[in-house]
């Protein structure tokens, strides 16, 4: 006779915690359609508190979708939208007080969040801030140049763990006193914290109320232990550890609904002295403890590190490391785990990750090179101690929580459109074109999209506190509430602004393919390769002529023309982002990372010379394209001889996506060459390696049939959704990738 209900252990509560999981997913999937991007903790708002509009998805598409009822944001502008501190903090205020709060009783953790940032906060940016001097390049180039953007830096939890939010309402109000000139900053920031203690207190209520009408002993002592920790936790700072887990799920959904920020950064010693401190008092288990840090996980995809050096070089690797890869273990959702390895780290926590990665297959942990980065990050001018301190916080980025603004991630060069408007300027010329004048070219015009970059920082770091400040991380980090001054605009103590360029291989094969075919080999003229280019390769000859430049010897092949544009490609890029701070001086950190844009910036480029047709997406980061070995699929060791040779180096990543079949691990051996191949990869400056690990048929069949795999979960690039969550264009890029190798 099966369990009663009343008798539930801990992983028969998972399981039904992961069948909701999966019909929340089905349900924003059927309203909200294609999601390429982190699979969220997100949950659909209950009829009674939604409406239905419509809006346009990720991917481009009018959709259906639900709002807030109820909840109008206050503006105080002509354009409709609302800007500075002041006003942003009590609309977030507004929205904490109208948002339901949400109650499982077989999690021991309530709330999530239902509501989109963007949803409510149009439009983005302040017309009156005018930037148009720079549109002309900014659309010319195709850049992602971060004005405008949001977070994207870590925060430092320890600050809200150690005051509660009564505390840090505390802290607010003091400085508040002594930093008379920033009242509206301080107005924002206060009315924050008290959205939040309502917010947190009607969660206990809900749970209270609940409580006395639910039958079950076991459900109804949840609920009131539920309704204990959001009391204290309204006002006081979490004592044991699951008042701490629950301290952060709050965190993490606000965070989200203020404008898609939150990371929790390195989540083993945030709960470390919790977890001590209850396992010597007796009150809990690790059966209990890897519960609490699941439904935490449920929660959010945060972005989490485990195990690295602190900043005097000692592993922080604990038995929590190995609860929280226990907890995604047992729950088997989307995940976004990294693993620091290197010297004096532990050896065993990196082998229970790769376990975990073979055996459940869904794309994580992801491993990080320790030694690469720090290294890397101390050519900036920073001490070994401080490059210690920066933390994996996001799809491949890290930062010094709560003291350094990063922009990580929201700035991007795509190089096939440098490539394309240099070989474009340079025929347009009447001298004689040739490889060594296209190189010229393309120097000059990813000089100046560099340049375009450095002052979009500069702009986007003199208005954004006036726009949309970063209040609810301010909270988080060290400075701003002291100084009475936002992250955006001096508060925190140190500003690397990340800069990525994207599509390598795209630009690499095709000077490759240029200078083989059309100079060396004379097999195409300029002038009919630029015919073939404008017709996307259609008419007499095109699709020959385009297997042609495709099939040579690709970035990726080792030892190629191409490898060697790669890498030259790679240096020059990092030499103009690192020659010169910004106009106003700000140090900027190169690094080669797409995320999934390649597909859009696909859609914006035309045919280039490396074979491809106009609109497919382009190379993912600094990866080889599929099929770089004149068509045949590669090995898993020259990609790592690849992607390791075309780092920047300055201790941000250029992460290297691996695609294995399951079936190269089927024993301790075969588990061992895949743990040498990636300590291979980072003993040669390799930074950040993301592994999927799915076979071909499923993958394929999944291609076709999503729906018979709603529980199939990618590492897409530096995060890891649900197959059938992504667009078609998407799940065709992966499935490419992981077919042609």
């Amino acid at each position: 006779m099966g369990a009663t209900i009343d008798e539930l252990t801990y992983q028969e509560r998972l399981a039904m915690l992961h069948a909701t999981k999966l019909e929340h997913t089905k349900q924003k999937q059927e309203t909200r359609g294609a999601m390429d991007h982190d699979d969220q903790g997100q949950v659909p708002l209950p009829p009674e508190a939604s409406e239905e509009v419509e809006a346009v998805s990720g991917s481009g598409v009018v959709i259906k979708d639900l709002i807030l009822k109820g909840f109008e944001p206050k503006n105080n502008h002509p354009s409709g939208g609302f800007f500075g501190p002041k006003i942003t903090g009590e609309n977030f205020r507004m929205l904490l007080d109208a948002h339901p709060t949400y109650i499982n009783p077989v999690s021991s953790m309530v709330g999530v969040y239902m509501v989109n940032f963007n949803s409510y906060r149009k439009p983005g940016w302040n017309p009156d801030y005018d930037y148009s001097h720079l549109h002309e390049d900014q659309r010319k180039y195709h850049l992602s140049t971060g004005i405008g953007g949001v977070q994207h830096f870590c925060p430092d939890l320890t600050i809200g763990l150690e005051l509660g939010w009564g505390g840090l309402l505390d802290k607010v109000r003091h400085y508040r006193e002594i930093n008379t000139g920033a009242e509206d900053f301080y107005q924002g920031l206060e009315e924050i914290i008290i959205g939040m203690q309502d917010w947190i207190r009607r969660h206990g209520e809900d749970a209270l109320k609940m409580a006395e009408t639910e039958e079950n002993p076991q459900l109804k002592e949840n609920l009131e232990t539920m309704a204990d920790v959001c009391q204290r936790l309204t006002t006081e700072p979490p004592v044991t550890f699951r008042e701490a887990c629950q301290w952060l799920v709050f965190f993490q959904a606000a965070a989200k609904m203020f404008n898609g920020s939150g990371e929790w950064g390195q989540l083993d010693e945030l709960l470390k002295p919790y977890y001590e401190r209850d396992m010597e008092a007796g009150i809990i288990t690790d059966e209990e403890a890897i519960f609490h840090i699941a439904c935490l996980l449920l929660s959010e995809t945060a972005y989490i590190q485990l195990g690295g050096p602190d900043a005097k070089g000692n592993d922080q690797s604990s038995k929590v490391s190995y609860l929280v890869l226990e907890a995604i273990h047992n729950l088997k959702i989307p995940a976004n785990i990294a693993i620091r390895i290197g010297e004096g780290l532990d050896d065993e926590l990196f082998r229970r990750g790769l376990e975990i990665l073979f055996e459940d297959k869904m794309g994580f942990p992801k491993f990080m090179g320790d030694k690469p980065v720090n290294e890397g990050f101390m050519k900036n001018g920073y001490p070994i101690e401080l490059a210690r301190q920066r933390t994996y916080s996001g799809c491949h980025w890290l930062a010094i929580p709560g003291r350094e603004y990063t922009m990580n991630d929201l700035i991007k060069i795509e190089l096939g459109t440098v490539f394309d408007v240099a070989l474009k300027d340079m025929m347009s010329e009447e001298s004689e074109p040739s490889i060594d004048k296209l190189w010229d070219y393309f120097k000059k015009h990813l000089h100046r999209a560099v340049e375009v970059i450095a002052q979009s920082i500069d702009f986007h770091l003199e208005h954004m506190h006036k726009v949309f400040p970063e209040l609810y991380l301010d909270l988080f980090c060290h400075g701003p509430v002291e100084k009475g001054l936002d992250a955006t605009n001096g508060g925190v103590e140190f500003y690397n602004l990340c800069v990525d360029a994207a599509s390598l291989a795209t630009a690499a094969d095709s000077f490759a393919a240029i200078q083989q075919r059309v100079e060396q080999e004379k097999r195409l003229t300029w002038s009919k390769m630029m015919e073939y280019l404008e017709n996307d390769w259609a008419g007499q000859d095109g699709e020959q002529a385009r297997l042609m430049m495709r099939n040579i010897r690709r970035f990726g092949s080792g030892g190629s023309q191409a490898d060697e544009w790669a890498l030259k490609i790679s240096r020059t890029f990092t030499e103009m982002v690192k020659e010169n701070p910004t106009p106003d001086g700000y140090n900027m950190i190169p690094g080669l990372f797409s995320w999934a844009s390649v597909i859009g910036f696909g859609k914006q480029l035309g045919a280039t010379p490396n074979g491809r047709h106009a609109g497919d997406p382009v190379s993912h980061g600094p990866n080889p394209d599929p099929g770089f070995n004149e068509g045949k699929g590669g090995t898993p060791t020259q990609m790592v001889k690849a992607v390791a040779a075309v780092q920047p180096g300055y201790g941000n990543t250029a992460p290297l996506q691996l695609d294995l079949d399951p079936g190269m691990v089927e024993t301790d051996e075969g588990l061992d060459k895949v743990e040498a191949l990636i300590r291979s990869h980072f003993d040669l400056g390799g930074t950040l390696i993301n592994i999927n690990v799915l076979d071909k048929e499923t993958v394929l069949d999944a291609y076709e049939n999503p729906s018979k795999y709603p529980d199939l979960i990618v590492r897409v690039t530096g995060f890891s959704a649900y197959f059938a969550s992504l667009s078609e264009d998407l799940r065709k890029f992966v499935v490419n990738r992981i077919v042609e190798g």
